[in-house]
């Protein structure tokens, strides 16, 4: 299984997932505003790996800042959590990930008691992701019927966590327990997440991978006999109402059309206590040149104005269940939602 996040001799090292599948390229982060640019332009992406890229920066900054006066010590911990956090702003792990340490800083007056709470906090975050994926996968596996045609969206394994994965975890454990699965994956427009890493993560595991179109889902789902649709989360509101990568809400209304199950598969931390409904969930507007490179780049000093949305939000109507570490949330979800968070 391919590894994208590692903290080794006070460097956070990262594959730079902006070069794959031609390149397998790692890189060393020695600063916190290096962190944050990695994150900002995609180097390390995914919700829950963004998560613990947060924790491992707030350790590095620990480092960094160790050897300064207490106060200053403080302070530059306190800036840099805020630089991380201003970073990308829809995936909350990002944010309930940087409050915990911040809460760390200004509950220990000791800098070194920090640091040491720093420390345990980014080590627990990694062990932990990787066994809420785990249980993802044992809990979302009982809907995985042999030889099932899956579709899913963006990309949600092992580059995207600190295990297996969230959607993509339930499909190669259905693929290691034999089921035989056959995925379905579009390209994930602009920046083709499913083309480039879901189908270089599935093709490395061996599991039969089919890439298309973002606009021949409806196709794909009629003419294929699409038995299921998991996609991951990047927020999810009280309410049920789901933020993830653009283009979701779409599978969701494909998929309510032609009466396939759609479920979201998330940990427990995806969970937004602050945020009621939809309308709580901030959406991030990427810069119109991520559209420039993918065969228009004529129009770039043109009038002609672009629009790039990065997530989008799947009313709470369309998604047949929530799967997480702790079980498998059913509709209503407003009332089932607190009892397992």
């Amino acid at each position: 299984m391919i590894i994208p996040i590692e903290y080794e001799n006070d460097k956070i090292i990262i594959l730079d997932q902006t070069k794959i599948p031609n390149d397998e390229i790692y890189i060393e982060i020695e600063t916190v505003p290096l962190l944050r640019d990695a994150i900002k332009f995609l180097k390390i992406r995914g919700a829950p790996l963004i998560g613990i890229a947060a924790a491992y920066g707030t350790r590095l900054s620990s480092v960094l800042n160790l050897d300064k006066e207490s106060e200053i010590y403080r302070a530059n911990l306190l800036k840099d959590i805020d630089l991380l956090k201003s970073s990308r702003p829809t995936a909350v792990n990002l944010f309930n990930i940087l409050d915990k340490a911040k809460k760390i800083v200004e509950i220990y007056d000791d800098k070194y008691k920090i640091h040491e709470q720093l420390v345990k906090l980014s080590i627990e975050i990694h062990e932990n992701d990787r066994a809420m994926c785990e249980n993802i996968a044992d809990y979302g596996l009982e809907l995985i019927k042999e030889n099932a045609k899956i579709m899913t969206h963006c990309n949600t394994g092992a580059l995207a966590t600190g295990g297996i994965g969230t959607a993509l975890g339930i499909i190669y454990r259905a693929f290691w327990e034999g089921k035989n699965p056959e995925i379905f994956v579009g390209e994930t427009r602009p920046l083709l997440q499913g083309a480039r890493l879901t189908a270089f993560e599935l093709n490395r595991e061996g599991i039969p991978v089919n890439v298309l179109p973002d606009n021949a889902r409806a196709y794909i789902m009629e003419n294929r006999d699409i038995d299921i649709v998991i996609t991951g989360a990047d927020r999810i509101a009280m309410n049920g109402d789901t933020a993830n990568k653009i283009g979701t809400y779409d599978i969701a209304i494909n998929a309510a059309h032609f009466d396939i199950p759609f479920y979201i598969a998330a940990p427990s931390s995806s969970f937004d206590r602050n945020a009621s409904d939809m309308n709580d969930i901030p959406i991030e507007l990427r810069s119109a040149m991520e559209l420039y490179g993918i065969g228009y780049e004529g129009l770039k000093d043109t009038g002609v104005k672009f629009i790039n949305p990065a997530f989008d939000v799947t009313p709470n109507q369309l998604i047949t269940g929530i799967i997480t570490e702790k079980g498998i949330i059913k509709p209503p979800y407003e009332k089932n939602i607190p009892d397992f968070i």
